[in-house]
Parts: structure tokens; sequence; C-alpha cells
């Protein structure tokens, strides 16, 4: 009879109730399962047994094998440590006790033959090992371990609470024990044979005690694709039952809207990036299945005329469309640059946002529903209840990490069926991260910037070059050319931030004086319609320099500001700094992105201002960003982590998980319900899993 893994943690032999409540609380295990997966953190290899000649003065942790020729007592300041002489066949060490000494002088035997294992320090010609771990060695020989020993996650209340790591491995010999270390398989024949894995209770077996380190690496192999195999299975069903469950209106013509804007208005000739992009778009329109695309393309990209493409073959259909943007700032921008393309089709557009008056809301809302207007662009303010269409047919959402999904779903209310969904980000999402958090939608990238975009030059300055900074700001602003100027805004310290941008400004003030220099400043604390004033009055032209916080982060365009100095550029994350340089290089002139810091600096900050100078390239930064924050910072979630994953690293695992999503695929083309025979283990694991813990467990 095999043992339930749902078996609740406090029936195993050794735990008991107290132990029980301490592995619930700080380690979250609940059950058989869950100690399983309990996965070390790192391994010390006690493959090899040291002689007392061979020891190096480095502090390493050996294990060694001798016997107690005696014992004495060392009086120090405080009390006395207790010292045993230990010799094997090469020489003699010390062992030292600064506690716990009656004990031990009582348990140990001299002249026995006893492993010991330790950190050894050298002191006064010898060396010495406090506090070893030490058993008989005839104890050693009978035990269920392995070479090379495992060190699992604790917590500083489990160490103080006696739950050690000779605890837990402990234990973990007792699950093995009653489980006859006999675990059910979960992946097929054909995916073992083919990647030639061991199997599931072999892997189990070798991760927690490694025979070898070839084992071990096996194991850890099969553990590691088979957690993100599962993942992108769940993904990709998901997915595929979304495509054939949720019907979506099938645009089934390109029309005059379309045709017309492409021969005679279209502003410049589309990149290839944009031709494939709409390709996707138009298949997916076409089809029946409701869309669910993500657009992503760096800053300047040109995702916008690539949205009012697809929201044409909406019009052409006969369906209304929807743009929804995080800010104030970014819905009036999207509305302004809209409302220019749709001038010479005559197309009705228009924006709603928190702050737009009531009888400009009254009118929108009966044009919405009679189906006279054709656009809505707008903030969160789109989503209230009262705002109803008569047939909305696309939905895009710009920058979608700050919509949650709840958002996401008031939208598909608005209809009897769910609209198409664009998602559009210029964030840029490394591969890694968006097979495995948007792996359910579909995603497309424009990765080409159109033609005569001139890259942006970055420099890293430190702040003693200033004034030569000075110098270049004033040589831009008599060549006509406008300037921001950005600090940083961490919430915390609000009173600290403010103090900073208001020190910068007077200082810039300083350098730059009316009448002959005109300065913006916009920051959190203004009102929004003084902030407002302030950027109009920068995009129109009558400021030269822009003195702001990150308030003009995402998607203002002012084509001709070609300089973006970024002060304590330390304390921006990768792709905000990235973000920001995309402000600038929007016109035809060369543009500039300077980084000022401080001389003192962590190495995480040259890395990234090293990769902001070296590259332009919002995917290679991407990647960067990845390695030096991990996966829960860039979604914007702040958890450990976006992948709450066992055993697998998606940043050191991509190889892993791009293999997992490729087998996962072909499971599904060849058998989208898992019914064949073959599947069976795949079937069952996938049902255990969507009844214990769903793909939502695993992502935050």
């Amino acid at each position: 009879m095999s043992v339930n893994l749902q078996t609740p943690i406090d029936y195993l032999k050794g735990v008991g109730p107290n132990r029980a409540d301490l592995l619930r609380s700080e380690l979250g295990i609940q059950t058989y399962q869950d100690l399983i997966n309990l996965f070390p953190n790192r391994y010390i290899d006690r493959t090899k047994y040291y002689k007392i000649n061979e020891l190096q003065r480095n502090n390493a942790e050996v294990q060694i094998i001798g016997v107690i020729t005696g014992f004495r007592e060392v009086a120090q300041k405080r009390g006395k440590r207790l010292v045993a002489d230990f010799k094997d066949d090469t020489g003699m060490m010390e062992l030292v006790w600064f506690r716990g000494q009656k004990w031990i002088r009582e348990s140990l035997k001299i002249g026995q033959p006893y492993l010991i294992f330790g950190k050894t320090n050298w002191f006064s010609g010898k060396y010495s090992m406090p506090h070893p771990e030490i058993e008989l060695q005839s104890e050693h020989d009978g035990n269920l371990r392995s070479a090379m020993q495992a060190i699992y996650p604790s917590t500083e209340k489990l160490s103080n609470k006696g739950v050690t790591n000779k605890v837990v491995t402990k234990i973990m010999q007792q699950l093995f024990l009653e489980t006859k270390g006999r675990f059910v398989e979960t992946l097929s024949d054909s995916i073992k044979g083919e990647l030639k894995l061991i199997s599931k209770s072999d892997a189990l077996f070798n991760v927690h005690f490694p025979k070898t380190i070839e084992l071990l690496a096996k194991a850890q192999f099969r553990l590691k694709f088979e957690e993100l195999f599962y993942i992108q299975l769940q993904l990709i069903l998901k997915n595929l039952i979304h495509k054939s469950k949720i019907k979506g209106f099938p645009f089934n013509k390109v029309g005059d809207y379309f045709n017309t804007f492409y021969k005679d208005h279209l502003p410049f000739e589309l990149t290839n990036a944009q031709k494939r992009v709409l390709k996707e778009i138009r298949q997916d329109l076409g089809s029946n299945a409701q869309m669910n695309r993500l657009l992503q393309g760096d800053v300047g990209s040109g995702k916008t005329i690539v949205a009012f493409m697809s929201i044409l073959m909406g019009l052409d259909n006969g369906f209304q469309c929807c743009l929804l943007a995080p800010t104030a700032i970014l819905s009036v921008q999207h509305y302004n640059g809209l409302k220019e393309l749709c001038k010479p089709l005559d197309i009705s557009i228009s924006l709603l946002m928190g702050s737009s008056k009531t009888s400009e809301r009254k009118i929108i809302h009966e044009n919405l529903e009679n189906g006279n207007l054709q656009i809505l662009v707008g903030t969160h303010a789109l989503l209230e209840d009262k705002v109803k269409f008569k047939n909305l047919g696309l939905a895009i959402i710009d920058e979608q990490h700050r919509f949650g999904v709840a958002q996401r779903s008031k939208l598909w209310h608005k209809n009897t069926s769910p609209p198409h969904v664009l998602v559009m980000t210029a964030t840029p999402i490394p591969r890694t991260l968006a097979m495995s958090v948007y792996g359910d939608l579909d995603i497309s990238v424009i990765d080409e910037l159109p033609a005569g975009r001139k890259p942006i030059k970055t420099v890293h300055r430190f702040d003693n070059n200033r004034l030569k900074v000075f110098k270049f700001m004033k040589d831009e602003i008599a060549l006509g050319r406008q300037i921001y100027i950005v600090y940083p805004l961490i919430q915390e310290n609000e009173k600290m931030d403010y103090k900073d941008l208001m020190d910068g400004y007077e200082s810039v003030s300083r350098e730059f004086p009316m009448p002959e220099y005109q300065i913006s400043i916009v920051h959190g604390k203004m009102k929004p319609a003084d902030k407002e004033y302030e950027m109009q009055r920068f995009v129109k032209g009558e400021t030269n320099i822009m003195v702001a916080t990150t308030v003009i982060e995402v998607g203002v365009n002012v084509p001709n500001a070609s300089v973006m100095i970024i002060e304590s550029a330390e304390r921006f994350g990768l792709s905000q700094l990235h973000q920001l340089r995309g402000r600038v290089g929007r016109g035809a002139e060369q543009s500039y992105c300077i980084l000022m810091t401080s001389h003192k600096l962590s190495q995480n900050s040259k890395t990234r201002l090293e990769t902001m100078v070296r590259s332009s390239d919002g995917f290679e930064i991407a990647e960067v960003d990845l390695k030096l924050r991990g996966p829960g910072d860039i979604m914007g979630t702040q958890q450990s982590g976006v992948l709450n994953l066992k055993i697998a690293d998606i940043i050191k695992d991509k190889d892993i998980l791009q293999e997992a999503r490729y087998y996962a695929k072909s499971v599904l083309k060849l058998d989208p319900s898992l019914v064949l025979p073959e599947h069976k283990e795949i079937l069952e694991t996938y049902r255990q899993m969507s009844k214990y813990r769903n793909i939502w467990n695993y992502i935050s």
C-alpha cells in the first residue's frame, strides 16, 4: 500500500505536534508532499575523508576518521573549555567544546573510531575543530546517507528551536523509509526516453541523498524540467481552452477605413516588423476565437500606428473600439495622436477621464450606447459601470502591468461576448519571463526602429563634471532643442525627494536665469491641472528645460526634446532608466542621455550604468535587469519572485524552460485533451495539480 503524500506532516514519525507547527509556520510545510518538495539549497561534499596531515589553513569543512586519546579542561577568561586530543595514523589535532562539556565527556569514549565533521582552525602550530559533528564510525557506515550532504533552507526560529539541518535530514530519511522511496511517475515514457531522464523516484532520492555528483545533476535536471513542463502545460492549455470556448467577433473583412488610410494617409513607410505584427493581429481578428495578444515594442518602435490600424479593422467590421491608458497624461497624448489620424477619415473619437465634466460624460455615454461614437480613449474611468458600449469589438490596453486582472475582466463584461484584447507594453519583457508570466497570451514583438531614427548617445558623468554638462545644455538650447532633467522618486522618503528636486531646480535656475531661459517643473505634489499646464508649456516649446520627478516616465512625446539628464541615476532600476531615455530621440536630430551619479557606486549600480551606456536594445537590457533583480521586481510585484518555483530558476534554467515549453506544446498539439494512453501519467499529474495547486499559485 503506497503512502498518501497529502497526509499531514504531523503524522510522520519523529515530527510530532510542536515540530509540525514550526515546519508549517516557518517553511509552509503542511503535507508529506511539501516535505518531499523541500529541496536543498546546497550540498557539502562528504565523498572525501581527509588525513590530518592533508589539512590546509583554509577554514573548509572536512571529515576525518580517528580516535580520541584523551580529554583536558583548559581555563579561559570566562569558564573553561573542553579539549580532546584526536589522532589518526598521520598526525594529531584538537577538538574543542565551549559548552555541553559534561554530556560530551560522558558520551564520548577514548580509543573508539569516530567520524568527525566541521570547520578547521589553525592555532599556535596545530589544527583544531570547534564543536565538531561526531558519530561512531560503525553508525556512520550504517546510515541511509549519501556522500553529498544536503543543506536545507532554514530560518533563525527553526535553528533556535532545535530543528537543525540534522533533524530535517532525519525526518527526510523517515519519509523515504515510509514511502519505500517509491513515487508515482509524472512524465510519459517518450519524453523520458528522448531526454534520457531518470525516473521520478530516482530523481527524488538523489536530490535528497545523492550517491554521486553525476546522479545529483541528473536528478536536478529531471525535477526542474518537470516543474517547468507543468507550468507551461497549464499556461498553453489555458490559452487553448480560451480559444476554443471564448468566441470572438470575427472581423471578416479589411475595408475602406483600413485601405484608405494605408494608401493615402500613412505618415511613414511601415517597418518589416510592424507589417509582420499587423499580419499576426489580422489573423487573430479573422479567426473565430477571441484575440488575446501582447504587443511588445521598445520605446519609439511605432506601436501606436499598429494599434490604430488594428482599430480600423474593427471599425471596418462595424464595431466600436477603446484604448485604455494608465495615466491622464498618457490618455491625453494617445487621444491627441489618434485624433489627428482620424481627421482625414472622418472617424468620431472622444476622451474620457476621471476629471471629465458631467456634461461631457453625458454626451459620451449617449453616443457610446447609440453607436455614434466609434473610438473611446481614456483612463480607468472607462471601466466604470455607467460606461456602456453598443458593440465593443476591440479593447487596447497600454502598459498592461499597471492594470490588474480584475480591471481587465470589467472590460469583458461591457459586452454580451468579450471584445478582442490587444495589450501593449514598452517595457521589454525578457523571453524567459514572457514565456512564463504571459504564457497564456500570444506575443508579438516589434524589434526594429523606424528608418531615420538615430540611436541615442548615452554617457555616464560624475557630479564633479556638472559644469561641463551645463555648458553642453546651453549649446543644445542655442540650437533650439529642449532638455529634461529627471530626479528620482522613492516613495518612502517624499520629503527628501522633494528637497532634492527643489535644490536641483534652484541650481538649474541660477545657471539658466530668466528671461533668457524658461524652466518648467513637474512633481507629484502638484495639482493635476498645474501639472498639465506645465507639461503643455514644454510640449508647445515655451520652456527650454523640464525639471521633473519620474512622472514623465511613460509615453510623453516631445520630438524637439533631445537631451535627457538623469540625476542620481544609480537610484533607478535598469528598465526605468531605459524608459526615461526613450523620452528623447523622437525627432530627426541626434539625442543624448546623460547619467549623473556620485562616485560611490555599488557593483550592481556599476553594472546597470555600464549596460545603459553600452546597449540601446531594450530586450538585452531587460535580460540584464532580470539577472540583477530577479523576476519579482520586474513585473512590478514585490514578492520574492514572480514564479514561486520549488527547484527551477527561470533565469539560470532558461534553456530547460525553452525545452519544457517545446515539449508541452508538442504534447498538446498531438493530443489537446490528453486522452491518449501514452499521456496517462501527464493527465493524472495535471489533474492532481489542478486539485491541490493551481498555476496561479506559481505566478504570484
